[in-house]
C-alpha cells in the first residue's frame, strides 16, 4: 500500500459543537491481501480524523512491528492502545497475525478509481 498526496482543502471542516481536524488523503492498493474487496491498483480516499474507526471498517495503518509499511486492512478490535487488523483475503496473512498491534493513519471512505464504490464496515467476528 502507497500512500500517494494529502487533498486536504484550506479550511478546517466544521463538526457540531466546534471544529475539528480531519484531513483527507489519497492511497493506491498494492497486493492481494484485501480481495475481494479491494484488489492491486484500486486508489483510495481516506479520511484522517472524523469519527471514531469501529471494528470492520477499513483502515490505513502501520504495524508498530513495521513501522515503514503503510498497510490497508480491516479492523478487528482495539488492543494494547492500537488496533488488531485483518485482510479480507483468507489466503494472506500479512497483517495483525504477522505482525502484531496497529496504529490507525485514516478510515477508507471510498475507492475512486477504477470503479467507484463507497467502502463500508462488515461485522467482525472477533478470532
Amino acid at each position: 500500500m502507497i500512500l500517494t498526496e494529502d487533498i486536504t482543502p484550506g479550511a478546517a471542516p466544521k463538526h457540531r459543537g466546534g471544529p475539528f481536524v480531519a484531513s483527507l488523503f489519497a492511497a493506491l492498493v498494492r497486493g492481494p491481501s484485501m480481495a475481494p474487496t479491494l484488489r492491486d491498483g484500486d486508489a483510495l480516499l481516506v479520511l484522517r480524523g472524523g469519527r471514531p474507526v469501529r471494528p470492520g471498517d477499513v483502515v490505513v495503518a502501520t504495524f508498530r512491528a513495521r513501522p515503514d509499511l503503510l498497510v490497508v486492512k480491516r479492523a478487528v478490535r482495539q488492543q494494547d492502545g492500537g488496533w488488531w487488523l485483518h485482510g479480507d483475503n483468507e489466503f494472506v496473512t500479512d497483517d495483525s497475525r504477522a505482525y502484531g498491534v496497529a496504529d490507525l493513519k485514516g478510515r477508507v471512505l471510498l475507492r475512486y478509481w477504477p470503479r467507484p464504490v463507497r467502502i463500508r464496515s462488515r461485522i467482525m467476528l472477533d478470532s
